[in-house]
């Protein structure tokens, strides 16, 4: 195996930060601590915090923020309400003693009306940041601070090269739920996929990387909830920093934020050690807030204008058929979409990743799609992620929406009619030759 930088955050580098914005409002949103025995990068990441520390979140269109810490030990009563105050470049800023590791976190925003903004200021919204997700009752998510501490024991990542991968694409939940030779208390979960009999089957396989369908912290559509129906799959993303808690066991559940994610990446580190890649299916495309009349959760209460394409009366412009499109043409938008894959390449030790309805990420301010949008070529281009898979899936519902063999160098993108060509020679051909002969 080769070492390619592994899991050694020292070695990433440096993003840009949007045209006219200073590097250092943006190298430190989310959660910071004001002791740290962290490294500079990547941005935001801090290792432990014991001694309070500092939030920081950007919109440009808010008038006034809060940070909400609870109390640890009655989570329904509000610790420290912090007054934020706005640094500069649409950067705001809230300090507290509080906010330390295992510390649930919320914020209030509040701000002028207007047809593209959204304020809602007796909502609690999610840190876009945040690094571990909590729920409060039925409907109320709230971020959670987490130690990134972890001893990766020097397993390397695999670095199979592209044209010697063998890709098998599967979810968390579905593929141990019902194996016979997990543990019971493993099946449907991180630790599940992590065990010897998975990683064994996927090397009889000749398997070289799993692609997780999403990952990313993810709740129920209203639709599907109001029918008493899960989202099974995933494409309905709360948060790009978080993983998704009710993929990990009982018991790191139970234990919070920090154990989910320690989860996650002892399950990386046992794929990496049999010599199997991890590419994770992302949904940068559109929110779990949904339409215009969806949840406000995290993005729409935070700055509406800036996260969300939209027309000059609010109406919001959908090209990913699911309610909402995330603006990328919005350097902000971009730059947090850069911070999450390095974040998920750096931190929790990810090869690679699969762009859901990856049109909707090159689209312009005119929501068009280019092949020059530098959202599309800063993701391959960036020096922290080298060597890591970018596969794009070439559509979107929008105008102009099937771009296959249209994205720029360093790109891979799967095709979809030849997917579909091949699985019906292996499968639904067979199966209709047995039943009316050929």
């Amino acid at each position: 195996m080769v070492e390619v930088g592994a899991h050694d955050v020292t070695s990433v580098g440096r993003v840009t930060p949007p045209p006219g914005h200073a590097d250092d409002s943006f190298d430190r949103l989310g959660v910071t601590f004001a002791e740290s025995h962290l490294t500079e990068e990547p941005p935001n990441t801090n290792r432990t915090g014991t001694g309070g520390g500092t939030l920081r979140v950007y919109s440009a269109s808010a008038d006034g923020m809060a940070l909400l810490v609870f109390d640890r030990d009655n989570p329904d009563h509000i610790a420290d309400r912090v007054p934020m105050h706005r640094e500069k470049d649409g950067v705001w800023a809230g300090t507290s003693t509080h906010l330390t590791t295992g510390a649930h976190y919320a914020l209030n925003v509040w701000g002028s009306d207007s047809p593209r903004n959204s304020f809602r200021a007796e909502e609690l919204l999610l840190d876009p940041y945040a690094r571990g997700i909590a729920r409060s009752g039925s409907s109320t998510w709230r971020a959670e601070v987490i130690d990134h501490s972890f001893d990766w024991g020097g397993v390397k990542r695999p670095a199979i090269p592209l044209d010697r991968t063998v890709i098998y694409e599967a979810h968390v939940r579905g593929l141990t739920q019902q194996h016979p030779d997990i543990p019971g208390e493993l099946r449907g979960t991180y630790a599940g996929l992590g065990h010897p009999v998975m990683t064994s089957y996927l090397n009889d396989l000749g398997v070289t990387a799993i692609e997780l369908l999403p990952i990313h912290a993810f709740t129920t559509e209203e639709r599907l909830g109001a029918l008493g129906l899960p989202n099974f799959w995933g494409y309905n993303t709360l948060n790009y920093f978080s993983p998704h808690a009710p993929y990990a066991t009982d018991l790191a559940r139970a234990a919070g934020a920090t154990a989910v994610a320690n989860e996650f990446k002892e399950m990386v580190k046992s794929l990496h050690r049999a010599g199997i890649e991890v590419i994770l299916d992302v949904v940068y495309n559109h929110t779990a807030e949904e339409g215009r009349q969806g949840p406000t959760t995290s993005f729409r209460g935070i700055d509406n204008a800036t996260y969300y394409r939209q027309s000059d009366d609010g109406t919001y412009i959908d090209v990913t058929g699911c309610g909402n499109s995330v603006n990328t043409s919005e350097p902000v938008v971009a730059r947090l979409i850069l911070d999450s894959l390095r974040y998920w390449v750096h931190e929790m030790g990810v090869d690679g990743f699969r762009f859901d309805l990856a049109v909707t990420l090159g689209r312009d301010a005119r929501h068009e799609y280019t092949p020059d949008h530098p959202l599309l070529h800063a993701i391959v281009s960036d020096p922290s992620l080298a060597g890591i898979k970018m596969i794009a899936e070439p559509w979107d519902t929008g105008l102009g929406g099937w771009q296959t063999g249209n994205f720029p160098k360093g790109w891979s993108e799967w095709n979809d009619r030849y997917r579909d060509r091949m699985r019906a020679f292996w499968l639904s051909d067979i199966a209709h030759a047995r039943a009316h002969g050929i």
